[in-house]
């Protein structure tokens, strides 16, 4: 970790009680829901991370709890820096407050959140689908979403599926 990134991690840390979870020399910090916007602000205006990269999630269910973390990844250009936040979020309906304000490219990011994990952004400026149909029910980047699949044909199994496969009828 660089000497700059260990003084804005250290900076962080003891201003929001966050934890650090450094891997394979990339450092993230684990933050409350209630103070990403506030934790976004002070990097953004403060450490100068001008870019937000990413924001995703990541769903852990059933194996933990926290269910879900929701992961940014802030870049600052002047110091070629990288930093990433996790918030972990309980439930089925798990919710986070909108970075929009102050990474304006977080309103696709935040679309996807809740088109592909359910994920509700709290005051949100357009909180729809992007990637699927809007009468799309469920979010499939979710464990528990129901998986549908026709099993792979192959020679040697070749007659078992094909009784079971559906056909057009005439």
């Amino acid at each position: 970790m660089s000497e700059n990134l260990s003084v804005i991690s250290e900076a962080i840390r003891e201003r929001f009680a966050a934890q650090e979870y450094a891997f394979l020399g990339e450092v993230s910090l684990i933050v409350k829901p209630e103070q990403i916007v506030e934790v976004c602000k002070a990097l953004r205006d403060e450490f100068n991370f001008e870019v937000l990269t990413e924001e995703t999630a990541v769903d852990y269910w059933p194996e933990q709890s926290p269910r879900f973390h929701v992961v940014y990844r802030m870049r600052s250009l002047q110091h070629n820096l990288i930093l990433g936040l996790r918030v972990p979020l309980e439930g089925n309906a798990p919710s986070i407050p909108t970075i929009e304000g102050i990474y304006k490219n977080a309103n696709w990011f935040e679309r996807e959140l809740w088109d592909m994990f359910g994920i509700h952004v709290e005051g949100h400026s357009d909180l729809r689908r992007i990637v699927l149909p809007y009468d799309w029910e469920g979010h499939p980047l979710r464990k528990d979403y129901p998986l549908g699949y026709e099993e792979v044909q192959f020679s040697f199994n070749f007659d078992e599926i094909d009784i079971r496969k559906p056909y057009a009828k005439e």
